[in-house]
């Protein structure tokens, strides 16, 4: 009863943050004609409830796709639509069709606000409460503390409820599917992933841990026995939910191709924005956009993005714990993000949420993770207008992160999960070491606070020289990058070793 009481108490602080997050500026706030994607995802309602199913994706007088088009799968248009009948219903202004195109009022902004945060409170919270009490290893007092620093991570509050999307609903259908198959239901765990899918286009960063692990369970418990009748009730879930999600277009393949043509758009460029990822990074020395074709672009993306992702995937294949899942979920999200095509610089909540769900086994590196995260997209917020919010959440989480987990003392090779592969590495280094590796990566994580620290009041104080206008974007996203790569590196050594928590070997 007095967890419950604590979990209750994590959270309404939660929810508390939230609330003090949106009651500032969101993206596009009084910039016409184009606005944000605030008003965005206020279009997409007022065009899913005023037309029919079949011209919501297409270009049509009353569908202008240049105006913030509807790119997101049929989930994401559902949920809209949900919210344009409670919208409808308060004040039909808001989806009146054209007439509502860039509407902007105190009373919109709290029916919009208050929609991302049912929707956590339905979704994203719930998982994230269960996966503390279930999955996470410990005291009750350690799983509360857990749960509270996953609740006030930053990146997400941000982005949802400063800069306005609704990751909250993908990024919980995610840890949902994880929930499931950790408590052994894996056909319930991939319906939530595939509604997950259907929702943002983005999780296919997470589709190839949840194939192999599901996989490679099936090859565990025999092909020829239990895991043959497995593997026919997990394809058979996978195929009646995408049915059912898709099931307005099934009867027009022209409609299937146009959807996927506007899920997927290619026409858009390698990147767009100043990007954490190594296209982004690389430009500034190669101009790789001016040398290589589009299709050239997209060759080179896709062999680099499969190239990164199938070591971490193979080993998951192989070694189906969950344990290993957790890593293989980071990484793959990870190199996405680093080598993909069109990567916005939000996607790395793909790999930010799978870094919380370490913070029990790994809290000193997935803080500098998370903190990393956050800075990186310092840019956006800007733009936003949502400077103080970031800087506030940004300390919150670092402090209570520090007191909760004891995070910036946890960092020996031991608790980095580093000792077997300094065992094998013992051959080609030194027999000893002056300085103690402990102190080393502490004294690193202050280095790379100061960095990011200064970056940060150097983008909002300093003006750039006229010949550099892009001057503080680029340094941010290429010492996040440089960052990421290593956080790449690491969290593939430390999967390919053989430490893991003994209730993981045995999933």
């Amino acid at each position: 009863m007095q967890t419950w009481s604590l979990v209750s108490i994590c959270v309404l602080l939660g929810v508390v943050v939230r609330w003090g997050v949106s009651l500032n500026s969101y993206s596009g706030a009084g910039k016409p004609p184009i606005f944000g994607d605030y008003e965005a995802q206020r279009h997409w309602q007022e065009v899913t409830y005023n037309l029919p199913v079949h011209e919501w994706y297409l270009n049509t007088s009353d569908n202008d796709l240049n105006y913030w088009g509807l790119d997101y799968p049929p989930l994401t248009a559902y949920h809209s639509l949900i919210c344009a009948y409670a919208a409808k219903f308060i004040n039909p202004e808001w989806v009146e069709l054209h007439k509502s195109r860039g509407y902007e009022s105190p009373a919109h902004k709290l029916f919009m606000r208050t929609t991302v945060l049912l929707a956590d409170l339905l979704i994203y919270i719930p998982a994230v409460v269960l996966y503390c009490l279930y999955l996470t290893e410990g005291t009750a007092k350690k799983q509360v503390s857990i749960l509270l620093c996953f609740l006030l991570y930053p990146g997400l509050i941000l982005i949802d409820y400063g800069h306005f999307q609704y990751n909250g609903v993908s990024l919980g259908l995610a840890l949902w599917a994880l929930l499931g198959l950790g408590l052994g239901w894996d056909a319930l765990g991939s319906v939530a992933f595939c509604l997950a899918l259907n929702y943002k286009q983005m999780e296919l960063y997470h589709a190839l841990p949840f194939f192999c692990y599901l996989l490679g369970k099936c090859i565990k418990v025999g092909l020829l026995g239990r895991g043959f009748f497995l593997l026919v009730r997990i394809a058979a879930a996978v195929l009646v939910t995408f049915a059912l999600c898709w099931l307005p277009f099934l009867s027009d393949l022209g409609q299937i191709i146009q959807v996927v043509r506007r899920i997927f758009p290619v026409a858009r460029g390698l990147f767009e924005d100043k990007v954490a990822n190594t296209w982004c990074s690389l430009n500034i020395l190669i101009k790789i956009r001016s040398i290589l074709s589009s299709d050239s672009q997209i060759y080179l993306s896709t062999a680099c993005t499969l190239l990164s992702v199938l070591p971490s995937s193979v080993r998951l294949l192989t070694k189906p714990t969950l344990w290993q899942f957790k890593l293989a979920l980071v990484n793959s999200a990870l190199a996405f993000f680093l080598f993909s095509y069109q990567v916005h610089e939000k996607s790395i909540l793909l790999s930010a949420v799978p870094v919380c769900l370490l913070l029990n086994d790994l809290p000193f590196i997935s803080l500098w993770f998370l903190l990393v995260y956050t800075f990186s997209m310092v840019p956006l917020f800007l733009k936003d207008g949502l400077l103080v919010p970031y800087v506030v959440t940004s300390l919150a989480f670092l402090l209570t992160s520090a007191r909760l987990l004891s995070a910036l003392e946890r960092c020996s090779e031991a608790e980095l999960r580093l000792g077997a592969y300094r065992i094998n590495a013992n051959f080609h280094r030194p027999p000893f070491s002056l300085i103690d590796p402990a102190v080393l990566q502490l004294f690193c994580f202050y280095i790379s606070v100061w960095v990011m620290a200064g970056l940060s009041m150097a983008s909002v104080a300093l003006a750039p020289p006229a010949s550099l206008p892009d001057l503080f974007p680029v340094l941010v996203s290429v010492a996040s990058f440089l960052h990421l790569l290593g956080f790449f590196i690491y969290f593939h050594i430390v999967q390919f070793s053989q430490l893991g928590r003994k209730s993981n070997r045995k999933n």
